[in-house]
């Protein structure tokens, strides 16, 4: 097993359920031609305008310097005295590189990798202005001629009006034209034909049964309950309520989730500080299959996700506490090109059917059976859990949230830890994407 989990350490995962979704896959989970999302250029236009004015700050600042090398003698005589014979004080050369500097560093930090962020212009601005007013104090251009006025004031401008054009227009206009997208692609699912002539039922799938408020009672199969015996096992059950009702605070409080940023495909992730759990992570996705497909592969069966998803390295049932409570032990794969070495995970999970959706809600606990091993770290989640929305217009679309509020232990700086997360859940949805792509195609 990847991420150096012995094979031994399954004996006694639940066995894979063979029979579910039979008559579901002669169904064709195919969308009409009319039913895709919008298509979004892969850079926006006020970005390729930001990236365009980065280039003529090089050649604007390139074309005054070659202008005052021709001042004096010749062009090849002033660039020995001022690049092979370089000096601070009398030299434009460097100002030169400054714009050379800038130029690389936006146009990989914006063009090549399309940041959402403003830390990349914020140093180019600080090291262009502390060494310009350095520069100014310290030499002698001055003396020379008026370019001694001229290269260091434009160089100057020119380095704040990035700066401002990024801060106001670039990621202002981005993030107006996301939150319009967005919009564009729920209106579309609202109003999406139907592509079955009725819902697909859902006893082609094994549902929980539907959570009624204040009942303590979960009927199984034989139509007996199967409840919560002991001490610990009660511990568990009331430990994945309180994860249930966390999650379900967080989904009445969508208006106040704050954007972070989003993929090509509209995948976006949102934070949301919770009372005593701190910062959480939320990814909202819309998927062009059916709510069970996605309840099937992502929440009915954890201990398959390995199989597909590259996220996790190793997913094990520990113990079925009810028929809506278990416990799982999960590793999760390195991260941020192995900064972030694997964590395991010992989680209490409840699941529910609540009207029109799917919830699956879990945090960290103890269990006697995965005690801390010397091999990894052992991450604690707080509140979480992955949320499946039906839509109400059409059955070959759903809604997915995944809600993470998880502490990864060891000395890792929270930048980093809030970046990989990020970045995880995009890699975890494109996982997902690729698995469901797989399962239709076996389908038709």
């Amino acid at each position: 097993m990847p991420g150096g989990v012995d094979n031994g350490d399954f004996v006694g995962s639940l066995p894979a359920i063979a029979s579910l979704n039979a008559s579901y896959s002669q169904a064709s989970l195919s969308l009409p031609p009319s039913y895709y999302l919008p298509t979004r250029k892969a850079i926006s236009d006020v970005r390729r305008t930001f990236c365009l004015f980065v280039t003529f700050d090089l050649l604007f600042i390139s074309l005054l310097w070659i202008i005052e090398l021709n001042i004096a003698k010749n062009i090849w005589d002033s660039l020995q005295n001022e690049v092979i014979q370089y000096n601070f004080k009398s030299s434009f050369f460097d100002i030169f590189l400054l714009a050379l500097f800038r130029f690389l560093c936006l146009q990989l930090g914006y063009a090549a990798c399309r940041l959402k962020h403003w830390w990349v212009i914020a140093i180019t601005t600080l090291v262009t202005s502390a060494f310009l007013v350095t520069k100014v104090i310290l030499s002698d251009l001055f003396n020379k001629n008026a370019f001694g006025y001229v290269l260091p004031i434009a160089s100057f401008v020119v380095a704040w009006l990035e700066t401002w054009f990024l801060d106001f227009k670039v990621l202002t206009q981005e993030a107006e034209d996301e939150r319009a997208y967005l919009a564009t692609v729920q209106a579309a699912c609202e109003r999406a034909p139907m592509i079955y002539p009725r819902a697909v039922s859902d006893g082609q799938f094994y549902s929980p049964p539907e959570s009624l408020a204040g009942s303590d009672e979960e009927m199984d199969e034989d139509g007996v309950g199967r409840k919560a015996v002991t001490t610990q096992e009660k511990e568990f059950v009331m430990q994945g309520r309180e994860a249930m009702t966390v999650v379900e605070q967080i989904l009445s409080q969508e208006e106040n989730w704050k954007f972070e940023k989003n993929n090509d495909i509209g995948d976006s992730v949102y934070t949301l500080e919770i009372p005593y759990h701190g910062k959480t992570f939320i990814l909202k996705a819309f998927m062009q299959c059916s709510a069970e497909l996605v309840y099937q592969e992502v929440i009915l069966q954890p201990e398959k996700m390995v199989q597909w998803n590259k996220t996790i390295s190793a997913c094990q049932i520990l113990q079925r506490v009810d028929d809506n409570t278990l416990i799982s032990y999960d590793v999760s794969a390195g991260a941020a090109g192995g900064v972030v070495s694997p964590r395991d995970f010992v989680n209490v999970r409840r699941v529910e059917r609540k009207r029109d959706c799917y919830i699956s809600a879990g945090m960290a606990t103890t269990h006697e059976v995965k005690p801390p091993h010397s091999r990894f770290v052992r991450g604690e989640n707080g509140p979480g859990g992955f949320v499946v929305l039906k839509s109400t217009s059409n059955p070959s679309v759903c809604t997915f949230i995944w809600i993470l509020n998880t502490d990864l232990k060891g000395r890792l700086p929270r930048y980093l830890i809030h970046q990989s997360l990020a970045a995880t859940m995009f890699e975890f949805m494109a996982h997902l994407r690729q698995r469901i792509t797989e399962l239709r195609g076996n389908y038709r």
